[in-house]
C-alpha cells in the first residue's frame, strides 16, 4: 500500500493529471464560504476549432446578396430552421430546433473584435486569453476561478480532450484536470480491486487526518488538503469512465464526451468550469456535406446532454457556450469552400437563458475586405456570463466592464 509519503511524492513529482495552479492562502478562505454542491452555476464552453462558417451557421436566407455570394453553398428557406422571417439556422442542425421553440437558446449574431486576426493559432488565443492584444499570457477560464466560488475545494475546471491544456485555463488558482487517457486515473495498488479500494478509503483517511503541525507546516498541510481532493476528484472519474459493464465513456465523438461531462454533474463531482473541443470546420474545400454532418454531430450532442439532465436537480443550473475562432469569407471560393474570415456567431444554451436573437445579422452589404463586420465584442457574451451566470466580476477577469446582453440573462 502507498504511504503517505509516497503518493505526496508521486503526485507533486509525476502527476499528469493535476496541474496545480498558483495556491494562495485566499483559495482557503473562498473554499470555507463556498456554497453546497448542487447549488452553483455551471458553465460548459464547447470550441468549435477550424473557423466555423457562422454565415451557413445562421444563415440570412432572406438576403438575396447571401444567395449571390454562395451560388454553390447558399440555403434556401427550405432549407434552414426559421428563426425569424429573415434568419434561420441550418437545416442539419434539428437537434437544436426543441431548445430553440422551449426558449432555451440563444443565438449571438456578428461576434468578433476589433482588427481582425485570420491566423488559427493567434485568433483562438485572442478567444482564448480574451485579449486582442495578445499580451495576457493566462487565459479568461483559468482568470476566472480566483473569483468564482469552489465548493469544498473540487476542482475549479475540468478539460476533456485528448490535446493539450488550452490557453483558456491557464492560470486557475486550485487546479485543473485534463482527462486525455483513462489510465491516467489508475493509481496502483496490490491486493486485487476489493484490496485496492480498501487501500485507497484507508489512504484518504490518512491523508484527511487533522495536521498537528503549525507555522511553517501549514503549507504542506494545505498541499495534502489539496491531494485529498484529487485523489476524491480521481476516484470519482474511475467510477464515472467505467460505465456500463467496464466500457469506458470517454470516447472520441462529442456526445461521448457531452454525457461524461452530465455523469460528472449529476456524481455531484463539484467543477463548475468544463471545456471541451469539436474539431473539423476548417472547410476550404467540398463544405457543403462535410459542414452540414459537422453541425448535424454538434446540435445532437447537444441536444443529448441536456435530454440527459432533463428532470433532474441539475437542469437548470448548467448552460453551454459554442465559440469558434474565427468565421468565413463571405464568398465562397472555386473549390466550393470558404476561406478564413472574421466575424461569427455563438450559441448559449440552457433551461435558465432568457434566449432568442441577440443582434441583426451583419450586412452583406457592407463587407470589410470581403468579411462581415463585427458588431457585437466576444468579450460583452463572456461578462454576461461571469457576472450574471457564474457570480464573479468580470471586470477583474476581463480588464473592463462590458454591457451584457439580454439574451443571455437569466429568466425571471
Amino acid at each position: 500500500m502507498f504511504t503517505r509519503r509516497q503518493f505526496l511524492n508521486q503526485t507533486l513529482k509525476t502527476s499528469s493529471l493535476v496541474a496545480l495552479g498558483s495556491v494562495v492562502p485566499q483559495f482557503v478562505a473562498r473554499t470555507a464560504q463556498a456554497a453546497a454542491p448542487g447549488k452553483d452555476s455551471i458553465l460548459v464552453v464547447l470550441e468549435m476549432t477550424g473557423g466555423n462558417d457562422g454565415l451557413n451557421t445562421v444563415i440570412p436566407y432572406a438576403d438575396d446578396l447571401y444567395h449571390k455570394y454562395r451560388p454553390t453553398l447558399r440555403r434556401g428557406k427550405d432549407a434552414v430552421i426559421p428563426l425569424n422571417d429573415h434568419v434561420g439556422l441550418h437545416s442539419s442542425m434539428q437537434g437544436l430546433k426543441p431548445l430553440w421553440e422551449q426558449g432555451q437558446l440563444a443565438v449571438v449574431q456578428g461576434v468578433g473584435y476589433p482588427n481582425p486576426n485570420r491566423s488559427h493559432f493567434e485568433a483562438m488565443d485572442i478567444w482564448q486569453s480574451a485579449d486582442p492584444k495578445r499580451q495576457l499570457k493566462t487565459g479568461w477560464l483559468g482568470r476566472s476561478t480566483s473569483e468564482i466560488k469552489n465548493p469544498s475545494g473540487a476542482v475549479p475546471i475540468l478539460h476533456i480532450g485528448h490535446d493539450r491544456m488550452p490557453l483558456a485555463l491557464e492560470g486557475t488558482s486550485g487546479g485543473a484536470v485534463s482527462i486525455n487517457n483513462r489510465d491516467s486515473f489508475s493509481l496502483d495498488m496490490a491486493g486485487g480491486e476489493a484490496g485496492r479500494h480498501s487501500a485507497r478509503r484507508r489512504l484518504v483517511e490518512e491523508l484527511s487526518a487533522p495536521s498537528q503541525k503549525t507555522g511553517e507546516e501549514d503549507l504542506a498541510a494545505f498541499v495534502q488538503r489539496r491531494q485529498v481532493q484529487t485523489l476524491t476528484a480521481v476516484e470519482t472519474l474511475r467510477e464515472v469512465l467505467g460505465g456500463a459493464n467496464g466500457v469506458p465513456r470517454l470516447g472520441n465523438n462529442l456526445y461521448q464526451k457531452l454525457q461524461l461531462i452530465a455523469a460528472l454533474i449529476a456524481k455531484g463531482f463539484g467543477t463548475r468550469l468544463f471545456y471541451l473541443s469539436f474539431s473539423g470546420f476548417d472547410t476550404h474545400a467540398g463544405q457543403g456535406p462535410m459542414h452540414a454532418n459537422l453541425l448535424s454531430e454538434l446540435a445532437s450532442a447537444v441536444a443529448g446532454f441536456f435530454r440527459t439532465l432533463k428532470g433532474s436537480r441539475d437542469e437548470s443550473r448548467v448552460r453551454l457556450m459554442t465559440f469558434s475562432e474565427f468565421g468565413r469569407r463571405v464568398s465562397e471560393n472555386d473549390s466550393r469552400g470558404t476561406d478564413h474570415g472574421a466575424a461569427s456567431c455563438m450559441f448559449v444554451t440552457g433551461p435558465s437563458v432568457k434566449g432568442g436573437v441577440a443582434g441583426s445579422h451583419p450586412s452583406l452589404s457592407e463587407l470589410d475586405a470581403g468579411d462581415l463586420k463585427f458588431h457585437t465584442d466576444f468579450r460583452r457574451v463572456y461578462a454576461t456570463l461571469l457576472d450574471g451566470w457564474l457570480g464573479c466580476d468580470s471586470k477583474v477577469v476581463l480588464g473592463a466592464k462590458w454591457d451584457h446582453l439580454k439574451e443571455l440573462e437569466t429568466k425571471s
